[in-house]
């Protein structure tokens, strides 16, 4: 058999298999606010509107429930897990160490190439609040974040956000569609990008801590409200 037709009849594997894509599409439908935070998550009902088989419900349902956005309750099943203030105020204390430390160090790396992937990722923000893209004003924060680790070479510390990321956009997606946010979110991160263009080390911590503080704040206020009455 010649080489040209073992090509032609080889059968290429999938980028993603059919568990990670189903995986990809609850999370999404989670992160965005299609299942809300309480909701049961139905295998029946997940297998009908994936199209997909209930062992991969079940194996999309248990991956969920180690990320902390489903949990499993007694007597319920699986449910849409609600959102913690204790937890999200450590998220964001998390958020704000590392990120103030990456901001510093790449003010101190004085690199015009990290300043000018910054300024894209922030200006795809801006762009998509504009569209009021919602889903891409997420895929642009993550992009600002990981130029802020990655080009001054912590990936350790990158990593460790990776672990929250789903967390972390489950309350970004709360938190960016709450008023006047997509004016000063970007605001507040350009800031970020102006000190590091400065090489001001300490500017740009300062400027990272605060523009975290404000997503804090924006987060308790949002869960508060959301928390039933006792």
């Amino acid at each position: 058999m010649s080489g040209a037709l073992k090509d032609a009849i080889r059968v290429e594997r999938p980028a993603k298999t059919l568990r990670e894509l189903a995986l990809d599409k609850v999370r999404e439908a989670i992160v965005n606010g299609y299942f809300r935070p309480g909701d049961r998550l139905v295998e029946r009902d997940l297998c009908a509107q994936l199209g997909v088989s209930r062992t991969v419900v079940r194996e999309v349902l248990r991956h969920l429930e180690s990320e902390g956005l489903v949990a499993n309750l007694p007597n319920k099943g699986p449910i849409v897990a609600q959102l913690d203030i204790d937890e999200a105020k450590q998220i964001y204390e998390i958020r704000g160490a590392l990120e103030g430390m990456a901001a510093r160090l790449c003010a101190e790396r004085r690199s015009p190439e990290i300043v000018a992937a910054l300024e894209e990722s922030l200006a795809g923000i801006r762009n998509s609040y504009r569209d009021n893209d919602m889903s891409a004003v997420l895929t642009n924060t993550s992009s600002f974040y990981h130029t802020l680790f990655t080009m001054v070479d912590r990936n350790v510390a990158w990593g460790v956000v990776n672990l929250l990321t789903v967390r972390i956009n489950h309350l970004r997606s709360m938190t960016i569609k709450t008023e006047r946010r997509g004016i000063e979110g970007p605001l507040q991160m350009s800031k970020i990008v102006d000190a590091i263009r400065l090489g001001d080390g300490e500017g740009a911590y300062r400027a990272a801590m605060d523009h975290v503080a404000a997503a804090s704040a924006i987060a308790e206020a949002v869960l508060s409200a959301k928390k039933p009455a006792d």
